[in-house]
Order: C-alpha cells, then sequence, then structure tokens
C-alpha cells in the first residue's frame, strides 16, 4: 500500500478538515445515487447546482477529472481540443481510487483532496465557477455536500489546485 493510499481522506475526514480550514458546507444524506438520472428528485429540493463529474484519461496517460452541471453536454470528441488534452476515455476504478480515494458512483471535485500527488488535472465547467453554490458528493454517494462559491474556491486554494475553466455550452 502507497503513503498515499494509506493517508486518504473519506467522507468524515474530509469534512472535518474543511471545518478546521474555515470551509462552510452543508452536507445532505440521502439514499445511493450512482447516476445523475437517478438524483433528480433528491437535488430538486437542495439549492444551487449540482453535478456530475467525468474521470477520464487520454492517450498520453494524462488523468483528467471534469466537473460540470449535471445538464451540461460534454462531447468527449470535442473536449480533448478545449482542453488541450489528446483522445479521451474513461478511467478504470483501480485509477479513480488511487487517485481520488472513490469509487464509481461518488467521483467529485472534493476527491482531489486525496490526489497529493497531482496527478488528476481538473476542468471545470464556466457555468460551475459562476454559480452562487456548488453541490458534490463528499467521497460517498450517500450524501450531497452544498458550497458557496467562496468556500468552494477557498478549497480548491487549500489544496493547491490549478483550476481549468471551460465553457463547454459554447463548444
Amino acid at each position: 500500500m502507497s503513503a498515499q493510499a494509506a493517508a486518504l481522506h473519506d467522507r468524515d475526514s474530509l469534512l472535518t478538515w474543511m471545518a478546521i480550514q474555515g470551509i462552510a458546507q452543508t452536507t445532505h444524506d440521502h439514499p445511493a445515487v450512482f447516476r445523475v438520472e437517478e438524483g433528480l428528485d433528491l437535488k430538486a429540493a437542495l439549492p444551487g447546482l449540482h453535478t456530475k463529474n467525468l474521470f477520464l484519461k487520454d492517450k498520453k496517460q494524462q488523468v483528467w477529472l471534469i466537473s460540470a452541471a449535471q445538464d451540461t453536454v460534454i462531447d468527449l470528441k470535442r473536449a480533448p481540443a478545449l482542453m488541450g488534452s489528446d483522445r479521451l476515455s474513461f478511467g478504470n476504478e483501480s485509477l479513480m481510487h488511487e487517485t481520488l480515494g472513490v469509487r464509481p458512483g461518488a467521483v467529485t471535485a472534493l476527491g482531489l483532496i486525496n490526489d497529493v500527488e497531482r496527478r488528476v488535472r481538473f476542468v471545470l465547467d464556466a457555468r460551475l465557477w459562476a454559480a452562487d453554490i456548488v453541490n458534490f458528493h463528499p467521497l460517498t454517494n450517500t450524501a450531497t455536500t452544498a458550497l458557496a462559491q467562496a468556500d468552494f474556491r477557498r478549497f480548491l486554494t487549500q489544496i493547491e489546485r490549478e483550476t481549468m475553466v471551460i465553457d463547454f455550452t459554447s463548444a
């Protein structure tokens, strides 16, 4: 087991870390959700933009995480030109767990806290960058964590994460 694997955050340690960093959040528990379509009724009662997250890799083995508003259409044939990557395909479960500490169904921008080696390049939908409140899974698909934009940006700053913001609606 690598040193990183031994130190992976889970939901509780993530939320504790956020509190220590002064990152305000509200977390709502709910039944497990594996796809965007499954949680529409749950999300309707929660304010802010809800997300879909794509864990990808390119032909050069660069790993990517795209976080977008749940209804944003992401064309994986056109996205590489926008992102400066090679052809994209979905990353496998072992790579996902190794880099973000999550399993399929729980992919989240908050998983970047576990990517201490900075292997994952982060791409954020411009709509999320502009939203007042953004919602992500807190490393598990049985809850949703709401963050005000300032707190989400504070999270990214605290984990020293560069963010590539792309307007997928104009692509």
